[in-house]
């Protein structure tokens, strides 16, 4: 619930803020703002946010965290209004816009402070009411700047309803109440609804990293085990001449373990061949083993990483703080804020996997915008043939070649975001992107590669379920 404006009146009267000198402009998020006052033998935090539902002004009693990179609104007050003076402080008739008057060497700047939950905003404009800047830059109401903006201009329109200031339970000034108020229960930004935005965000990943973890051990189960399959090719060979085309299943003695084994066949392949098929199955489970161990190992690993992060999040008591480190994500160790911005920022889905980033363009804006901005000549090209579909890359690292296993999830990225999925498997061409040509007079994105390389690609559900998991979220 918004401020109404009586209970503006209120905060302002007892603010007291003539007098009072900006000290400091720190922007928390793009809605909300905290201006750090000092004057009249104290100092004091006005919080300005702009989120419907909960547009306010008060003091806040919280610790302001700063941002990682100062956002543009704010940088702007730190230029122009830093060190100024507030003149006057009072809101315009009843309509919930407040109007600061800041007085900087000879200059005279006036925040208009617009508390309306559909069209809240912040708007600095001179002495003539030509806007400098706004935190919500809205050209159609001329809010951005070399806009004009005269609220006071405005004709007077009384209120339909006749507002009280709220009722608030506990001691201390209308302000401290208010701003227990929001913390405890005031909409988007109150301690509730952010710990449930935490819940749903975090539980999520987990429950399907929990889901991966179970199939990851099932097949561990099924790796360990491996020296069966070494048996079935040995006990089908050993029993060749009794099998024939058409067959699904085998019954004899085992050798190695003396007792009766049943063994599927598949009916039309020769047994040699299903001989065949168990040693590899044999030999993949063997040198596959050690792999699945170790992303079984690095998955619980994660778990408990963002099991801490969650029980951190949750028992943290200040809502700003809260708001910045829902804000800034889950960064993975090793990933600084500025990667973590550009991941933001990148069109199409991003992936993360042993600190290799795969990228797929969902279309052909996106594959198109991706080329050119966002990707470099060494960074490898995968697309698959015959298919429309997306184009992926994997972002080169400096002095490493691209690891098998990084090849295969980008090419089943390329099949799965293609118009081939339905058929699970399809023949792909790679190229680093230097070796990519732009067809001229063709479509937007389409390129002609050359030097390309083919590869075969059977869908692995398994390691498509790995990857969602690693999906840099936006």
């Amino acid at each position: 619930m918004s401020l109404n404006w009586k209970e503006i009146d209120l905060i302002l009267e007892e603010l007291d803020l003539v007098g009072c000198q900006i000290q400091k402009a720190v922007q928390i998020a793009f809605d909300v703002l905290c201006l750090k006052l000092h004057g009249n033998g104290r100092s004091k935090n006005l919080l300005v946010v702009l989120t419907a539902g909960a547009c306010r002004l008060h003091e806040t009693f919280s610790s302001v965290p700063k941002r990682d990179h100062p956002l543009r609104f704010a940088e702007f007050l730190n230029s122009r209004a830093v060190n100024g003076w507030i003149e006057s402080a009072v809101q315009l008739q009843d309509n919930r816009i407040v109007r600061l008057t800041v007085k900087k060497a000879d200059e005279r700047l006036f925040l208009y402070i617009r508390l309306w939950s559909n069209a809240a905003n912040v708007v600095v404009t001179d002495a003539d009411g030509k806007v400098l800047d706004a935190m919500r830059r809205l050209p159609k109401r001329g809010e951005t700047t070399g806009g004009f903006y005269h609220p006071e201009d405005a004709e007077a329109k009384p209120s339909p309803k006749d507002y009280a200031v709220r009722e608030l339970g506990g001691q201390g000034s209308f302000n401290e109440r208010i701003a227990r108020f929001y913390t405890e229960q005031g909409g988007v930004l109150s301690l509730s609804a952010l710990r449930e935005q935490a819940k749903k965000t975090f539980e999520g990943k987990m429950n399907r990293l929990i889901a991966s973890i179970e199939k990851l051990e099932e097949k561990a189960a099924d790796f360990s085990n491996a020296e069966r399959f070494r048996q079935y090719g040995d006990v089908i060979l050993a029993h060749i001449a009794s099998i024939h085309l058409g067959d699904v299943w085998l019954e004899a003695d085992n050798f190695y373990t003396g007792e009766r084994t049943t063994i599927a066949l598949d009916p039309k392949t020769a047994p040699q061949a299903q001989a065949a098929r168990y040693y590899e199955r044999f030999r993949k489970a063997k040198n596959g083993l050690a792999d699945v161990q170790a992303e079984i190992t690095k998955s619980k690993e994660e778990l408990a990483r963002l099991e801490t992060t969650l029980a951190s999040l949750l028992a943290e008591e200040n809502p700003l703080v809260l708001q910045k480190k829902l804000q800034s994500g889950d960064r993975p160790a090793g990933v600084s804020a500025q990667t973590a911005r550009k991941d933001q920022k990148r069109p199409g889905l991003s992936f993360r996997k042993e600190d290799w980033l795969l990228i797929v363009g969902r279309n052909a804006k996106e594959n198109d915008d991706l080329l050119r901005h966002y990707v470099k000549g060494g960074d490898l090209w995968l697309h698959v043939r015959d298919f429309a579909g997306s184009y992926v890359f994997i972002k080169q690292k400096k002095g490493k070649s691209y690891p098998l296993n990084i090849l295969l999830d980008a090419g089943n990225l390329a099949v799965f975001y293609s118009k081939g999925r339905s058929n699970e498997e399809a023949d792909l061409f790679y190229t680093p992107v230097k070796f990519l040509h732009r067809a001229k007079n063709g479509p937007k994105g389409l390129v002609i590669p050359t030097q390309e390389k083919n590869l075969h690609i059977k869908v692995d559900k398994h390691r498509l379920q790995e990857l969602e998991n690693c999906r840099v979220e936006k």
